[in-house]
């Protein structure tokens, strides 16, 4: 007997509507039209006798049985992605499509010196880039929206493959009449009885900055927080305090147009950059030979 069975576009119209809950946006995400996608639901529910989503004039709700669906159906699509990958990558290694997620104290210091080199090593490679902060980076990678994603290391992924490509150290940035600008390296000590300003809450940087000093994350700052490293840069200017910022940033000229003066850190601390993805994706080797080329030419004495 012929067992009926769900099929992908219709378990890709189920995820598409869970996550944007509305028809309109759904079809447009999956490139059909609004009644298709509705279809195509009605048919799903028809197969397997049940109501997965709700439907009101205002508002899209997925049942709860439905939103056990969407995370199996979830699975399912990574797993007939997996497939794809897998044969693209035994035929010839970064060609075409690969979803990178980036978070932002690397993104704009690596990727400028690093995509032209890519580019012309894998011509046929279509990258494209996601930046966002740590957390919600590894939460779309497995959800299957990304395929790899670069970040700073240490971080506690277990769900995840990690390839360490790089060491980023850190170094102390001031203004070259603070005290501190006359020490040949700088301590926790030092740092401690300094105002030391750091990146909001959610940056992993900031974690990887007071690791680097051995410095407890309680009370440190926590008065003026950047946004970004470009906003601590101009608060280090301003007078308001010192920063860590990592070598790369640095190298890549975040610096300019100020007086600003660096100094390394005693026992050279520092973050590490590196690759992750999902264990039960086959792009490994590929997701290799795109960490050494994005890091080829770095500097990582």
């Amino acid at each position: 007997m012929q067992t009926h069975l769900p099929t992908l576009r219709q378990l890709r119209y189920l995820v598409a509507l869970a996550e944007h809950r509305h028809f309109g946006r759904a079809a447009e995400a999956c490139s059909a039209t609004q009644s298709t996608l509705s279809a195509g639901l009605q048919e799903l529910e028809t197969l397997l006798g049940t109501t997965l989503v709700e439907r009101t004039k205002r508002r899209v709700l997925v049942t709860p049985l439905g939103e056990a669906v969407v995370a199996r159906a979830r699975e399912v699509l990574r797993g007939a992605e997996d497939i794809t990958d897998m044969v693209r990558a035994a035929g010839r290694p970064l060609a075409g499509p690969l979803r990178l997620g980036v978070i932002p104290t690397i993104a704009p210091f690596l990727l400028p010196s690093a995509l032209p080199a890519l580019r012309r090593t894998f011509p046929d490679l279509k990258l494209v880039l996601r930046e966002d902060l740590t957390a919600r980076l590894l939460e779309r990678l497995a959800r299957g929206e990304l395929d790899t994603a670069l970040l700073a290391l240490p971080y506690d992924a277990p769900d995840m493959e990690m390839l360490t490509l790089a060491r980023d150290p850190f170094v102390l940035a001031c203004r070259p009449d603070d005290p501190l600008a006359a020490r040949a390296d700088i301590s926790g000590g030092d740092l401690a009885a300094s105002h030391l300003l750091l990146l909001e809450e959610g940056h992993c940087l900031r974690e990887h900055a007071l690791a680097a000093c051995s410095l407890a994350s309680t009370n440190r700052g926590e008065d003026v927080m950047g946004t970004s490293l470009g906003t601590l840069v101009q608060m280090v200017a301003s007078g308001l305090g010192v920063t860590l910022l990592p070598r790369l940033a640095v190298t890549a000229g975040i610096l300019r147009g100020t007086d600003l003066v660096t100094r390394p850190l005693a026992g050279d601390g520092a973050r590490f950059l590196g690759l992750v993805w999902r264990k039960s994706s086959p792009r490994a080797k590929e997701f290799g030979l795109l960490g050494r080329a994005l890091f080829e030419g770095l500097d990582q004495s």
